[in-house]
């Protein structure tokens, strides 16, 4: 463990400014919290540096006791004054970008996947990876305009599960629902729409493989995403309820599936 005492120490870098940082164009990301943390030491992701909060150094010594990588400790004033805001779970680490799988690789094998529609809310998207990974998907896939999961909030609501699903950008949309289509998938597309299937009606003999297409809040699936499905799904739910939070949506979707 390295002890810094100065906020404008170039080997913090890669924690500065964090409160208001766009990060996905950079070679590395950030994780927040003891739990992330945790989970990125178990990951494919490589560990880059970790800063720690001199009062609660001791607590993580047996979780980065085996990282080759520099692990800073610093008191409160100096990574406040670095990142932007109080660290108040007292650890934080970066972590060096991979490149990301062709989509088509991660459905070898897989059977059951999420796809995203123009999801942008970090923390939906953070807390949809963290009940992808407690429910055993195989993988999650992105359309070209949902956020990057390894937006440091994303990563910090998803408890560092993010780093535990593998995912994968596609190139189009909703052109791409054909891919699952050809490879065997039963493309379900998730809706409040009362003309839909609801979800008992598959989930007493749901699909061999099948991809679950979730749209952004508010605007939900467009058009011509639904009209390309296989199958248009709905969670009943009481008449006075127009729809849920679409992790929440996920998480049933997910369970019943």
């Amino acid at each position: 463990m390295i002890a810094v005492d100065d906020p404008d120490d170039p080997r913090l870098d890669d924690f500065r400014g964090l409160r208001l940082r766009e990060d996905r164009h950079l070679d590395h990301f950030i994780v927040e919290g003891h739990a992330a943390v945790a989970e990125l030491v178990q990951s494919p992701y490589q560990p880059r540096a970790v800063l720690v909060l001199d009062r609660k150094a001791a607590r993580i010594e047996d979780m980065v006791k085996d990282l080759d990588v520099p692990v800073y400790v610093a008191p409160e004033p100096v990574l406040r004054a670095t990142m932007g805001f109080n660290l108040h779970r007292g650890i934080v680490a970066s972590a060096h970008r991979t490149p990301l799988p062709a989509p088509e690789t991660l459905l070898e094998g897989a059977t059951r996947v999420a796809v995203l529609e123009r999801l942008n809310d970090h923390e939906n998207l953070g807390s949809l990876f963290r009940n992808a990974r407690a429910f055993g998907l195989d993988a999650v896939l992105l359309d070209p305009q949902t956020a990057d999961p390894l937006y440091r909030r994303c990563v910090r609501v998803s408890m560092g599960h993010v780093l535990r699903v593998p995912f994968a950008r596609l190139p189009a949309w909703p052109e791409g629902i054909n891919m699952f289509q050809s490879h065997d998938f039963k493309v379900v597309a998730l809706t409040p729409s009362a003309d839909a299937l609801a979800i008992d009606e598959i989930a007493l003999s749901p699909p061999e493989k099948v991809a679950i297409v979730l749209g952004a809040e508010g605007p939900g699936l467009a058009d011509a995403t639904l009209a390309m499905a296989d199958l248009c799904v709905r969670i009943p739910m009481a008449e006075e309820v127009d729809s849920l939070n679409v992790a929440t949506a996920a998480a049933i979707a997910f369970h019943r599936l």
